[in-house]
């Protein structure tokens, strides 16, 4: 069992230590120690949130902002494991609210391509697939965090890591109206923010504009 959900979760696993490293390095020029980023991961363990934590410090956003925008762009989170509920009848409640706590993007995607198969998939073998991923984002977070304590790693690179990764999957989406317009009025908001002088809310003003904007849009024919 632990060895197909180790297999299973080894594409994530690949994926989150490119990821993790930079976001220690981040965590470290936002003056967090190595242990720090550790327990950060274990406990948050949000790669959109630890991101944008780390940058929106380095930038001088005030802490209200902060969390406002964490818990925006975490919220998905919580619908993941809504979604998920459906498979969980019959589990004991503690092995279901580890497997709710460390759902992430990546990991909800393997773990329903694997519920949907039809195959035998139990929470028990998608709650390892979490664990195991979890577990290469805390070990690359500590790389991270150790490298960016002694080597002067340029934050910009770091912190574009996670752009990147925002828009590969903005790319991959199923590009309708709705989607196009909510993209689209989701920098537009971000952009006059920070012309406004108001770069501390720009993310938080930019995910709500484009909500807004996607849920108004007539659906209408893919592209």
């Amino acid at each position: 069992m632990s060895k197909r959900a180790f297999y299973t979760a080894l594409p994530v696993m690949a994926g989150y230590f490119v990821l993790g490293v930079p976001c220690g390095i981040l965590g470290a020029h936002a003056g967090m120690s190595a242990a720090q980023m550790a327990l950060m991961s274990a406990l948050f363990y949000s790669g959109a949130g630890q991101y944008l934590i780390a940058n929106m410090w380095l930038a001088g956003a005030p802490i209200a902002s902060i969390v406002l925008s964490v818990s925006l762009v975490n919220g998905r989170q919580m619908l993941y494991a809504a979604a998920m509920a459906r498979f969980c009848g019959g589990v004991g409640k503690r092995l279901t609210t580890l497997f709710a706590a460390t759902i992430t993007d990546e990991s909800f995607g393997v773990n329903l391509a694997r519920f949907a198969s039809g195959e035998a998939w139990s929470v028990r073998e998608a709650t390892l697939v979490n664990l195991f991923s979890q577990s290469a984002w805390i070990v690359a977070n500590v790389v991270g965090a150790a490298l960016g304590a002694v080597l002067p790693v340029p934050t910009v690179l770091a912190s574009f890591a996670m752009t990147s990764i925002f828009i590969c999957l903005l790319c991959i989406q199923r590009f309708d109206r709705s989607a196009r317009n909510g993209a689209l009025a989701a920098a537009v908001g971000v952009c006059l923010c920070k012309l406004a002088g108001f770069a501390g809310p720009a993310i938080l003003v930019g995910a709500l504009v484009g909500v807004v904007a996607a849920m108004l849009t007539p659906k209408g024919e893919a592209s």
